[in-house]
C-alpha cells in the first residue's frame, strides 16, 4: 500500500515509479567511479605511448574470447566501432610495429590479428597497473552493486 502511493507520487513527480532518490546517487556513484578508471586507463595509456583506442584494441586482441578469432571484425564489435574504422586502427597498430596480420589457415579470406613482443611488453605493464587499479577500486564497486542488490532491484520498472 505505501508502495503504492511512493509510485504514484514518483509518476507525478515525473519519475519512473519505483526508482528512488537513493537509486539516483547509486548510479551517479557508479559512473563515477567508472569515469575515474577511464580516466586512469586513457592517462596510463598515453604514458605508454599509445592512444586509448590502441590499448582498447591491444587487450582486445589479447583477451580474445576463446570461441572467438581477433580479427578486424572482432575487433570492431569489442570496441563498438565500424568495421572501416577497425580497418584504419589496425593499419595504424601494423604501421607502428605492435601488430601482425595473418591470413587464417582453415578461412584463406579471413586476416587474423596478433601482438608482436613490443605491444605484449606495453600491455602487459598497461595490464599489470590496471588491474591494481581495478583492486583499489574493488571495495567501492561491490558496495554500490550489493546495494543495489539488496534493494531488489531487476532491471524493470
Amino acid at each position: 500500500m505505501a508502495g503504492n502511493r511512493a509510485d504514484a507520487a514518483a509518476t507525478r513527480a515525473g519519475r519512473p515509479a519505483g526508482i528512488r532518490a537513493n537509486d539516483y546517487r547509486l548510479l551517479s556513484e557508479f559512473r563515477y567511479l567508472l569515469r575515474c578508471f577511464l580516466e586512469f586507463s586513457e592517462t596510463a595509456a598515453v604514458r605508454a605511448g599509445l592512444t586509448t583506442r590502441q590499448h582498447q584494441a591491444l587487450l582486445a586482441i589479447k583477451g580474445v574470447r576463446p570461441d572467438a578469432a581477433p580479427t578486424i571484425g572482432y575487433l570492431a564489435e569489442r570496441l563498438r566501432i565500424q568495421h572501416h574504422s577497425a580497418v584504419e586502427l589496425a593499419n595504424r597498430l601494423a604501421e607502428a610495429g605492435l601488430i601482425v596480420r595473418e591470413q587464417d589457415e582453415s578461412d584463406r579470406r579471413r586476416v587474423r590479428l596478433s601482438l608482436t613482443d613490443a605491444a605484449e611488453q606495453r600491455l602487459a605493464e598497461l595490464s599489470s597497473s590496471h588491474l591494481a587499479e581495478l583492486k583499489r577500486m574493488r571495495p567501492a564497486l561491490l558496495d554500490i552493486l550489493n546495494q543495489i542488490e539488496a534493494m531488489g532491484h531487476s532491471g524493470a520498472t
